[in-house]
């Protein structure tokens, strides 16, 4: 197997539309890596360019210690396996599997013996000589799986691949995936945009969005010590609260948060992170506050603030309500029973507050001694470009017909 190594990757293409600004980070052999983020964050454009199925703009892609901007897509060494990898219908099991391998004039018996591996790797041992419409959904899944494995490439490239299950299915391939990582010793991408699949399945995680990296680091590490609001929304289910506007003022019992007419007192353990805590106090600067609906505990004693329940849901794992705050800004609340329109107080773990600078997103908290290092992470100290960079870098390779409507 082999490490993959990205260094300054763009895509601009010859519309103008950028699809990648600047993408830089590196995998060690073995290790599964997730690209996420939102819709037409980049990452399928990224696997396609260092699958060499399309070309990047700028930038180098090394596959091992080899870079391979100019090798061709057959010569990479490189496994992709679509959310549509289609099998041909007319071939049974072990052909499908085996089609790649004949197509490059490997050894018959060395193609009967990879295939035989791959089947019992999968579970597909009893079902080698049956055709693509004698499947299940998961073992067709599992076919186009075992048509990469058989070809024993350096690195596994896999795009949306559990895109279109149903959800208990979704589950058993995930747990496949895992499992195949590990017995293989492969070096995994792995594209979703589902964020507990990430969170669930990597050693580390690379969040993009509309092409930008914005942070790149363990799942543990993303969630607690995200670089940007956008990583403290877009990590953890349900997502971040965002109190936005808010400023910050001290009084003699203490440093609070002041948003529209409410106060909330910020931790020891806060202010001790916000190492230039003393340009916001008593200032215009506007910062966004963090609260995980996790961290609230529904008229838990001692509540700081108190709202009206303006709305509910119940997902498969949990019930949540809407609570009013204040006239602007609403919390998330884990909570059972609740009856659109009472009144409820909010407990909120104030040792576990995240603070971002209004203007530029980024995270105002210095890393404590929770934060766990991976000594194989170069990328951990990476600072994404702020809110207003990301726009002129957007602005600057904009399609010409875009710029003509923001000048009209």
């Amino acid at each position: 197997m082999a490490n993959l190594k990205l260094a300054g990757v763009s895509k601009i293409y010859p519309s103008g539309k950028m699809a990648l600004f600047n993408v830089s980070f590196s995998s060690s052999e073995g290790e599964l890596i997730a690209i996420t983020g939102g819709a037409s964050c980049g990452k399928s454009t990224l696997l396609r360019i260092i699958a060499g199925l399309e070309e990047a703009t700028a930038g180098d892609v090394y596959i091992g210690d080899k870079q391979v901007n100019d090798v061709e897509p057959k010569e990479r060494d490189v496994a992709m396996i679509f959310q549509s990898n289609t099998l041909y219908p007319s071939l049974t099991v072990a052909e499908n599997m085996a089609f790649g391998l004949k197509m490059r004039n490997v050894p018959a018996a060395v193609v009967e013996q990879r295939v035989k591996v791959a089947a019992d790797i999968l579970g597909l041992s009893e079902v080698l000589y049956r055709k693509p419409k004698a499947l299940t959904a998961m073992q067709r899944q599992l076919t186009t799986y075992g048509r990469a494995i058989v070809r024993e490439p350096k690195l596994y490239l896999l795009d949306e691949p559990l895109s279109g299950l149903d959800p208990k299915l979704r589950a058993q391939v995930r747990n496949i995936i895992i499992n195949l990582q590990v017995r293989m010793k492969g070096t995994f991408l792995y594209a979703t945009k589902n964020i507990a699949e990430a969170m669930s399945m990597a050693t580390r995680i690379v969040v993009l969005k509309e092409g930008f990296v914005q942070q790149v680091d363990t799942p543990q590490n993303l969630y607690d010590y995200p670089a940007n609001a956008y990583v403290g929304f877009f990590v953890g289910s349900p997502t971040m609260n965002l109190i936005q506007n808010a400023t910050v003022v001290r009084e003699e019992d203490g440093v609070y948060a002041v948003f529209d007419d409410k106060k909330l007192a910020l931790s020891e353990k806060t202010i001790s992170r916000w190492q230039n805590i003393e340009e916001y106090i008593g200032t215009d600067k506007k910062v966004i506050i963090g609260i995980r609906p996790e961290d609230i505990t529904p008229d838990g004693e001692g509540c700081q603030l108190q709202g009206t329940v303006c709305g509910t849901d119940v997902t498969e794992e949990l019930k949540l309500a809407e609570i009013d705050i204040s006239k602007n800004n609403s919390l998330t609340v884990c909570m059972d029973g609740a009856v659109k329109g009472e009144t409820h107080g909010v407990l909120i773990d104030t040792q576990r507050l995240y603070v971002f600078d209004s203007e530029t997103q980024l995270t105002l908290l210095s890393r404590d001694d929770g934060y766990v290092p991976d000594g194989k992470n170069t990328e951990a100290d990476f600072v994404p470009l702020t809110k207003a960079e990301t726009e002129e870098r957007q602005k600057q390779f904009a399609p010409p017909e875009k710029q003509a409507k923001k000048k009209r």
